[in-house]
């Protein structure tokens, strides 16, 4: 009996259609080939590598440095470690499950910046529009310039930016917005000493707030981390005609099936499963309190909260390149832009001392790109093309298209996060390593 595809041969034996529909499966059989040949050659994880994950999380909770958290590497498509470690929350003793409810803080920052990637697909935002365009306020903001006076007293002189801040600027951090506690003194006593967060506030208040705010830098220059995504957020909110949650509910967290990711949880099941910081935690502690306290704020750049098994999807369809599950998200023109330097060699942009991408890392639009080795000796561990991003709170994510790869850990910790996110980072690429 004939296949089906050999019935269409047959029918159309010898003519166009024949010809066009031979190439067209020959493609096909050749990419599923070349697929799965390279996904033969792609190392898998050591199973007593990958145990020394689970050793190294037990020894956290075992010694009071975290109450829990919960780890996933998923490698095509397929978890190669799942594990959940210790208790959401201390006072309860509940523990640890993959639908345990996290904070994301500034791993917020990757969702949002999608979001604006699929108005730029969708022509309603080009990354040239200036933020004036849609917040009036931005048309009159001034750059802060650190200078002294005659007398010697220290001053903070007002000078007009040499062009516009662009949305650009705003995926990338290089705006010239900052956080109240990044930057020069003069700077952050601006920020401290205004009302930006006094009272109630949403994301066109908070908008209006800082962009009567000096910039840090002349926009384009530097990249420095800062609200730049939550400004984007509002402009999201502008262009879409959507509060922020509305348009990323829409577009990109029930397509995705991301059903616990949001701004504000909304049932008595939803706050069960909420993950909390130690006690003695009290950066985070503080931190989270302001958080919850302005559930009308949905900050774009550290406001929603999420669970493994959503996050997973969606960094699962950014390893897919914009698409998961035969859907797509991003074209794959935006998806390559997104996922490409642009603040590397020949884009003048110069790094903060706090450059959180990190050593051998650029930066996209949304994550940090690796580009290079580094500087460090030896290397870092990691692949040239991968991309991450971290948070405050602790959680940390990865998407590595060369092991076809991706890894989450979410835990809610501020005390230990430094020092558990790059230990954390060595694990994962040694159990993909060689056997000495």
């Amino acid at each position: 009996m004939k296949t089906p595809a050999q019935q269409i041969l047959h029918r159309t034996a010898g003519s166009r259609a024949a010809r066009l529909f031979t190439a067209a499966l020959s493609l096909a059989i050749w990419t599923t080939t070349a697929v799965a040949n390279q996904t033969a050659n792609i190392p898998a994880p050591s199973p007593h590598k990958l145990e020394r994950i689970t050793e190294f999380f037990n020894n956290e909770v075992a010694t009071g440095k975290l109450p829990g958290a919960v780890i996933l590497i998923q490698q095509h498509g397929k978890p190669v470690y799942l594990k959940c470690f210790g208790v959401q929350d201390v006072e309860t003793k509940t523990p640890m499950t993959p639908d345990t409810i996290f904070a994301l803080h500034s791993m917020t920052k990757p969702i949002t910046s999608v979001a604006a990637m699929m108005l730029i697909d969708a022509g309603k935002l080009s990354l040239t529009d200036p933020a004036s365009k849609f917040i009036p306020a931005f048309a009159d903001v001034k750059v802060g310039v650190e200078s002294v006076a005659a007398d010697g007293t220290p001053f903070l002189r007002l000078v007009p930016p040499d062009r516009p801040v662009t949305i650009m600027d705003l995926l990338r951090h290089t705006s010239g917005v900052t956080y109240e506690y990044i930057g020069g003194k003069l700077i952050m006593k601006a920020y401290w000493e205004s009302d930006l967060f006094d009272g109630r506030y949403n994301n066109k208040v908070f908008a209006d707030r800082i962009a009567r705010l000096p910039l840090a830098r002349q926009p384009g220059t530097l990249w420095r981390y800062g609200h730049s995504t939550d400004v984007l957020g509002r402009i999201i909110e502008i262009v879409s005609g959507q509060t922020l949650y509305q348009f990323e509910k829409q577009h990109i967290f029930d397509p995705l099936g991301m059903t616990s990711t949001k701004f504000v949880l909304e049932s008595a099941d939803e706050r069960a499963r909420m993950a909390e910081p130690l006690p003695s935690d009290t950066i985070l502690k503080d931190a989270e309190a302001e958080r919850r306290a302005h559930p009308e704020w949905e900050s774009g750049g550290g406001g929603l909260v999420s669970t493994l098994n959503d996050y997973a999807r969606f960094a699962q369809m950014i390893l897919g390149g914009g698409q998961l599950d035969g859907k797509r998200y991003l074209s794959p023109a935006a998806f390559k832009s997104m996922a490409s330097d642009h603040i590397g060699p020949g884009s003048s942009v110069a790094r903060d001392y706090y450059y959180f991408p990190g050593d051998g890392f650029g930066y996209g639009y949304g994550f940090a790109v690796r580009t290079d080795p580094g500087n460090a000796k030896p290397p870092a561990p990691g692949s040239i093309g991968e991309l991450k991003w971290d948070s405050g709170s602790g959680t940390y994510f990865g998407v590595d298209p060369k092991l076809d790869m991706i890894y989450i850990l979410l835990e809610q910790t501020q005390n230990e996060r430094s020092r558990i996110t790059p230990a954390f980072r060595k694990l994962v690429y040694d159990a993909f390593t060689k056997d000495n």
